[in-house]
């Protein structure tokens, strides 16, 4: 599909079923793709009950920011034009940072602000990636290497790229769940404070698994599975409160 000039999938449960999720994949910013997420995304737009584009956004080093968040919020204007009246974003590891890049790009811009956000175990401080961390982490050095790509000298405290130290009020309602045993879970808690602090609806879920990004493995890990059923609720139940309200 081309969501606005942006390529993509569009996977659905059913060919009726109209798309009112985009799903932003991680990989750092510089890996991934949709047809390599076709399978969470499968599984997302069938607990959601709905269709679920997922963009190829452009990648760095050939594309550092801000192409990722242009080609997200193109594909989500696109989702609007479309007629999808409210839409959720979702996205995993690096694709949550995407996320908020682009729900506060809108707000920045004053465009209409998605129904809700579900985030999976959320990597989204780009400038904590440029420090040491105690004890050091395998995942450190490519959360590093990574993060340089993307910025590309770009300052890592820009608002845009440091959710953390920005003022989120004025976004949806989010869906925040992580690992018990991810080395970014204390990120993944501070993003839920953060959010609460700023007035924002957000709801975060722990789960008993030992490894980072571990909803990709929803085939056969239960706790992964049953994350997903709960991300799907959440998507169903934001899209009909937008509705109603």
């Amino acid at each position: 599909m081309n969501a606005g000039g942006v390529p993509g999938l569009l996977v659905t449960p059913s060919q009726e079923e109209r798309a009112t999720l985009l799903y932003l994949h991680g990989g750092g910013y510089v890996a991934g793709s949709a047809f390599g997420y076709r399978p969470l995304a499968g599984c997302l737009a069938d607990t959601a009950g709905t269709g679920v584009v997922v963009p190829d956004y452009r990648l760095a080093p050939e594309h550092p920011f801000p192409a990722a968040v242009e080609d997200a919020v193109q594909a989500y204007l696109w989702m609007l034009d479309r007629g999808a009246a409210r839409v959720i974003v979702a996205g995993d590891s690096s694709g949550c940072g995407l996320v908020l890049s682009l729900l506060l790009s809108l707000k920045q811009r004053g465009l209409p602000t998605p129904a809700g956000a579900v985030l999976f175990c959320p990597w989204v401080d780009l400038l904590a990636a440029s420090r040491d961390r105690e004890p050091p982490h395998e995942l450190d050095d490519i959360r590093r290497a990574t993060a340089g790509l993307y910025l590309a000298g770009h300052p890592a405290d820009d608002p845009l790229v440091s959710p953390l130290a920005t003022d989120l009020a004025g976004l949806p309602p989010m869906l925040i769940q992580a690992a018990t045993g991810d080395p970014l879970l204390e990120e993944a808690r501070e993003l839920a404070d953060h959010a609460a602090d700023c007035g924002v609806d957000a709801t975060f879920e722990l789960f008993p698994v030992d490894t980072h990004d571990f909803h990709v493995f929803w085939s056969f890990l239960p706790e992964a599975a049953q994350a997903l059923q709960q991300a799907g609720r959440f998507a169903r139940d934001a899209s009909l409160a937008a509705q109603a309200g």
